[in-house]
């Protein structure tokens, strides 16, 4: 049976400024946690520090940064062994094929997946201290479902994610054998300010508030897979077990028409 969030843990939240990492935060807080909290925006920290008072310590860093990274790299056991690292800090920019700039595809590989490269810069020597000691260390890596099926406009946030998921599943059987988790969320549509910018429809759309439960009670149960609405991402797998000349076909006629 799993020990995840059994008793009062010692985590790091990447991008816990807004959306999904503000979210869980709170409600890792509200469960008695202790949290270290990162993001660009300090304001935003100081608000999640006002919230959760003395369970909160605030560590501002760009997680594309090593400098900011290294700076904040001994705040991550201010509470104690580092018991999990939540890495969910992302972006998401779509491509306008008609005025194609590789930009747009670097930009969302460096977040995604270099941002969350180096988080384990730091992340990882503190994790493994805490196994050293006899007790559970798990890394969360927050992906995203949308790499199932190739969506028009998503070349670039798609292939970060599918990367990024292939990154947290080859971590997961290198880091088997000291005995450090590794966990993959694979959220659907959620709002946040990041899709409150979205311009199209968004099936099964849920709150951040929503995800942030699924999240956690898969974490407790002891899940290396969390993947929700299940309705949405049991539907994009069913695609992309399609021949590929039919999902091809599909992809091609929900893209959007320029002109």
């Amino acid at each position: 049976m799993s020990q995840r969030l059994q008793s009062t843990s010692n985590i790091w939240v990447t991008g816990a400024s807004s959306g999904i990492g503000e979210a869980l935060t709170k409600a890792l807080i509200e469960q008695g946690h202790h949290l270290v909290v990162t993001g660009r925006r300090q304001e935003a920290l100081d608000e999640l520090q006002q919230f959760g008072g003395e369970s909160v310590t605030t560590a501002r860093a760009d997680t594309t940064s090593r400098e900011d990274l290294a700076a904040i790299a001994d705040t991550l056991e201010s509470n104690g062994d580092l018991n999990m690292a939540v890495l969910n800090a992302g972006t998401c920019e779509y491509l306008d094929i008609s005025e194609y700039d590789s930009e747009v595809i670097e930009k969302n590989l460096t977040t995604n997946v270099v941002g969350t490269a180096r988080s384990l810069d730091i992340a990882l020597p503190a994790l493994r201290r805490t196994i050293n000691k006899g007790k559970q260390a798990t890394v969360v890596i927050v992906s995203s479902s949308a790499w199932w099926f190739p969506f028009g406009r998503a070349e670039g946030y798609g292939a970060s994610k599918a990367a990024l998921t292939y990154f947290a599943q080859a971590l997961r059987a290198d880091l088997a054998a000291e005995g450090i988790d590794v966990v993959v969320v694979s959220p659907g549509f959620v709002k946040t300010p990041l899709t409150d910018k979205n311009d199209f429809p968004m099936p099964f759309l849920v709150t951040a508030e929503d995800a942030a439960d699924r999240i956690v009670r898969g974490l407790q149960k002891g899940k290396r897979e969390i993947a929700f609405p299940k309705r949405f991402t049991w539907s994009l797998k069913l695609l992309g077990a399609l021949p590929q000349t039919l999902i091809d076909r599909m992809s091609a006629s929900m893209s959007r028409k320029n002109g």
